[in-house]
């Protein structure tokens, strides 16, 4: 068997991705690597706590490898911090890897680019489904996750925080991707067959919050939904 990382969010994507990856006799999947600000003590992108991120990875009984990153990084910074931990992790014998993107083409080609100098092969297990029979299949297969973010230029605040169900699923615009791969909303998974035990969290109030540039332009808001 390949010795494999995978690259996680904390959200259903890769859940479900990592859920593929390790029925796959071809793979042995024993670490996750998750990018984290190091300003906020939080996980890139999701938000998630730390601490929720251990909860998760004793739960899925995996090892864990935190990128950190500086609060606000540059692409450069990025590759550069990244790519020196893709090193690290091959030097541990790690030739493979798995992401949890579903359709984004560039997103794709910029990690396996990313990936190519250090010959780690990136494997894709959700590439090219459709989204809205893969959210439905990862309802019905058991995994939990509750609605942490949403962009508030497409969702309202009544979207995060709800588990995410088949009835959220029904409330999406007819725009929403359902499985919100163009970063309509993140989410937190916290069960499933993956998981020898549900993560506990509390859900704490909503927040919305603006993004700048460096000009201090409005570049755009969204919906938090903090956990504890």
């Amino acid at each position: 068997m390949k010795k494999a990382f995978f690259n996680w969010s904390t959200g259903k994507d890769s859940a479900f991705a990592l859920w593929k990856m390790q029925v796959d006799q071809r793979f042995k999947v024993d670490r996750l690597v998750t990018t984290v600000n190091e300003g906020f003590g939080r996980v890139s992108m999701h938000g998630i706590r730390t601490e929720l991120l251990e909860l998760q990875a004793q739960a899925l009984d995996l090892e864990t490898t935190c990128i950190t990153l500086p609060e606000s990084p540059t692409m450069e910074e990025y590759d550069r911090i990244f790519a020196a931990s893709m090193k690290t992790l091959q030097a541990q014998g790690y030739d493979h890897c798995g992401y949890g993107d579903i359709f984004l083409e560039d997103l794709r080609q910029y990690r396996e680019d990313l990936l190519r100098p250090l010959s780690i092969t990136a494997h894709f297990p959700l590439w090219k489904l459709d989204t809205q029979k893969l959210i439905q299949n990862f309802i019905s297969e058991g995994f939990k996750a509750i609605v942490i973010n949403v962009n508030a230029e497409l969702l309202d605040a009544s979207f995060v925080g709800r588990e995410l169900d088949a009835s959220f699923i029904q409330d999406l615009p007819d725009h929403i991707d359902p499985c919100g791969e163009n970063g309509e909303f993140h989410t937190f998974c916290y069960d499933g067959p993956i998981f020898n035990v549900p993560v506990s969290f509390t859900v704490g109030e909503k927040v919305q919050r603006d993004y700048h540039n460096a000009q201090g332009e409005k570049i755009g808001s969204a919906w938090f939904c903090d956990l504890g």
